[in-house]
Order: structure tokens, then C-alpha cells, then sequence
């Protein structure tokens, strides 16, 4: 079971999820011209996986408006400790190279919609 989730995460994440990286970052959050919603998680984590189809979701609907971006925390520890992620799932978004808003925890949808829908255009 826990092979298929891996595999069906990660075909989402070839098809709308971009993965960073400590090193990609910079250049693919903190210097977007556009919101980024980034979802620290790792394989191991049940609520993570839980959250995964919404993350998704968001990424198709928010798609031109919003990336949508995970890190594995697993494999990036620098990032998450810079940003002070002591729980995963923790989703961040990021505005103009800083954090304007912090989800943490596996909420529905419905929830983190609500959450930046407060920044962007679209609602």
C-alpha cells in the first residue's frame, strides 16, 4: 500500500507539483514573481499523504496564479530549519520572497483555500 501512495504521489508531482530542493529554493520560492505554496512533508507521513490530493488540487486550480511546490524534509533538512518547520505537514506560502501565511497540520481543502485565497486574485 504504502509503495502505490509513493507512486501515485509521485506521478502528481510530475504532473502539476514541482519538488525543491535546499539548493532550488531561492530561485524557485523566494524570488517568484507570484505566490508559492510550499508543502514540507516526507514519504513516512500519514497526514502528509492525507493532504496530498487537495495540494493538488490547488495546484491545477491555482495554476498562472500560484506555484504549488513541495520539499521533502527528509532529504532537505536546511530549509525546513531555517523556516522553523517543527511539524510536517506544514504548508507555507510565500509573497514576494516572504512567509505571509502558515498552515500546519492536515486540514481539508476547503481550509487552505481559505487561507490564501486572502492572497491572490482569484477566489
Amino acid at each position: 500500500m504504502k509503495k502505490h501512495l509513493k507512486k501515485k504521489e509521485e506521478e502528481s508531482l510530475a504532473e502539476h507539483v514541482m519538488s525543491i530542493s535546499d539548493d532550488t529554493f531561492e530561485e524557485d520560492v523566494l524570488k517568484s514573481e507570484i505566490p508559492v505554496l510550499v508543502d514540507f512533508w516526507a514519504a513516512w507521513c500519514g497526514p502528509c499523504h492525507i493532504i496530498s490530493p487537495a495540494v493538488e488540487d490547488l495546484a491545477q486550480t491555482y495554476q498562472g496564479e500560484m506555484k504549488v511546490m513541495k520539499m521533502n524534509v527528509d532529504e532537505n533538512m536546511k530549509t525546513p530549519s531555517k523556516y522553523g518547520v517543527l511539524s510536517i505537514p506544514t504548508l507555507l506560502l510565500f509573497v514576494n520572497g516572504k512567509i505571509a501565511d502558515t498552515i500546519v497540520g492536515a486540514y481539508p481543502k476547503e481550509k487552505i483555500v481559505e487561507v490564501i485565497s486572502k492572497y491572490l486574485k482569484k477566489t
